[in-house]
């Protein structure tokens, strides 16, 4: 009904600007000649062969208004609600701005009752639709269905913000992170791998350094040669050979 009339006011404004001197014939056949496609083309062919066997009586522009709107209103405009009605989905949207969209499309559709909330159950997203179905006392009504699907898909993204703001927040080791009692960990310089009491395996050169001294001290390697190991008594310089 909204496109029929944006229709006929934009071809009778059009007329009283540009064609008021025109022949009421010519004004008919002007606004016949916009009337295109689909079910109005042959609706168009049909009322051109009736006018001209003199069949119709549509003689001017005003006429043929009152006929468009009469073959093409109230019916037309349900057909067209009715097609969106089957097709309307969620999709991205929140719930909220879904129901507002539907209950502007099943307005003057003539659906009610069941096939209504079957059609609005059709159109919900898949997760909120399966949670609506699984409650406990069945949902009867429209609004009911509608009041509960808002309510849910605010809470679901609501969980989902939080998740994603705890996620952020979560500490996580990082590069310079420090061992405590045993385990490992990748840094760096490759996979580091350390003992309860001292230890730590680099994973680049694989060496193994250990704590000297009960009060930590110094780190030495376990690997490095040590020329001194194993020999008694007073040691000699090998420079000067005292």
């Amino acid at each position: 009904m909204e496109e029929v009339s944006a229709f006929i006011n934009a071809a009778r404004l059009y007329i009283r600007m540009k064609m008021t001197e025109e022949a009421a014939a010519t004004q008919v056949a002007w606004v016949l000649s916009y009337v295109q496609g689909g079910v109005a083309e042959a609706w168009k062919d049909n009322l051109l062969d009736e006018l001209a066997k003199g069949e119709s009586e549509v003689e001017t522009a005003e006429q043929l208004f009152t006929k468009i709107r009469d073959d093409f209103g109230e019916t037309s405009e349900e057909e067209r609600k009715i097609e969106q009605l089957r097709t309307i989905e969620q999709g991205g949207r929140t719930c909220d701005k879904y129901v507002q969209e539907f209950k502007k499309v099943a307005r003057g559709s003539g659906y009610e009752g069941r096939p209504l909330i079957e059609e609005f159950k059709r159109g919900l997203n898949s997760s909120i639709r399966r949670k609506l179905v699984e409650v406990e006392e069945p949902l009867t009504t429209i609004g009911e269905w509608q009041e509960r699907a808002v309510r849910l898909d605010r809470n679901q993204r609501q969980s989902r913000a939080e998740e994603r703001v705890l996620g952020r927040n979560a500490v996580r080791p990082g590069r310079n992170a420090q061992p405590r009692v045993g385990g490992s960990y990748r840094g760096r310089g490759g996979q580091i791998t350390w003992r309860t009491g001292g230890g730590y395996r680099g994973g680049a050169g694989g060496n193994m350094f250990n704590r000297g001294g009960a009060q930590g001290g110094l780190w030495r390697d376990l690997n490095a040669m040590d020329v001194d190991r194993g020999r008694g008594g007073d040691r000699m310089c090998y420079v000067c050979g005292k």
